[in-house]
């Protein structure tokens, strides 16, 4: 049941909602729901190739309207460009998520500056970027509603070792969040968040855990339901929040974990286990990864 599409009735008719980070992961899970549900999509990353894909499959699949745009979030006048596509394309936009994400687990003293930089500037100053032009937009045009959806973790709010980019960055969404929840509200803008706990998706996951390192660590053994989460349980909660549905809801985070923090803050403390030697190993793969 839990797998299964929550509305079924066209409700994001006629809206139309960037995603950050759209072209796979959790935001192609959310953008194949919205176009499910009526809505116009404009999905963004920097490889254009990826995105260009993911057009072409959600497009067969839904049926429904997706324009992608290549952009690095971290640059402002690049996100400005997004804003002035979707504009040109759609003459509107209702809605913007900001899922554009990016994380390394190591312990924090084998991160270089420039490491930890690229996790803030992706996660903390994309997600200002993006939220400040399309923000300014609305507040100009006396737009009546919009909404902004943050992907954030429920690390947000307690920390986590061998994560603290992450956190720290999350950390930052989170309290803009709601606190333009406060200051924006005047000018029809709603703005949540949703922390997800583990969804694992190939991408990143193979990128934080990499080799028989998922085995070793298995999440799904942290969470009191005893699973990990669905894609499409996620796409529910981010359709809801993107709806009419929603109109009272502002300045929240959703935690969408199975009881996961409850149960052991931090997600990624079970990683004091790692010894010195197998932190080089996992170094390495990581690195080749990348390439």
């Amino acid at each position: 049941m839990y797998k299964d599409p929550m509305f079924k009735n066209k409700e994001l008719n006629n809206k139309v909602i960037v995603v950050t980070g759209g072209g796979s992961g959790l935001g192609k899970a959310m953008t194949r729901y919205f176009l499910t549900l009526g809505a116009g999509v404009v999905i963004t990353s920097r490889n254009l190739e990826k995105l260009q894909k993911t057009k072409e499959e959600l497009q067969q699949e839904t049926g429904g309207e997706i324009l992608p745009v290549a952009c690095d979030v971290r640059n402002y006048e690049k996100v400005e460009h997004v804003l002035a596509e979707t504009l040109k394309h759609f003459g509107q936009v209702d809605g913007l998520v900001n899922n554009a994400a990016g994380n390394f687990i190591s312990p924090t003293e084998r991160l270089s500056s420039n490491a930890f930089d690229t996790i803030i500037d992706i996660v903390l100053k994309g997600s200002k970027n993006c939220t400040l032009a399309f923000g300014k937009h609305w507040i100009k045009e006396k737009q009546q509603t919009s909404t902004v959806l943050n992907i954030v973790t429920t690390y947000a709010w307690t920390g986590s070792g061998y994560v603290v980019p992450s956190a720290t960055a999350k950390a930052g969404v989170l309290a803009m969040t709601r606190s333009l929840a406060v200051e924006w509200a005047k000018y029809g803008i709603r703005m949540n968040a949703i922390a997800p706990g583990p969804f694992p998706t190939k991408g990143a996951w193979d990128r934080l855990l990499p080799g028989d390192l998922k085995e070793k660590f298995d999440i799904s053994k942290k969470v009191p339901l005893k699973r990990v989460g669905e894609h499409q349980e996620l796409a529910n909660l981010a359709a809801y929040l993107m709806s009419d549905y929603s109109a009272y809801i502002n300045g929240e985070v959703i935690t969408i974990d199975g009881g996961e923090w409850l149960q052991g803050a931090g997600e990624f403390n079970m990683l004091e286990k790692i010894p010195q030697q197998l932190w080089d190993q996992l170094e390495t793969m990581i690195r080749a990864k990348k390439r």
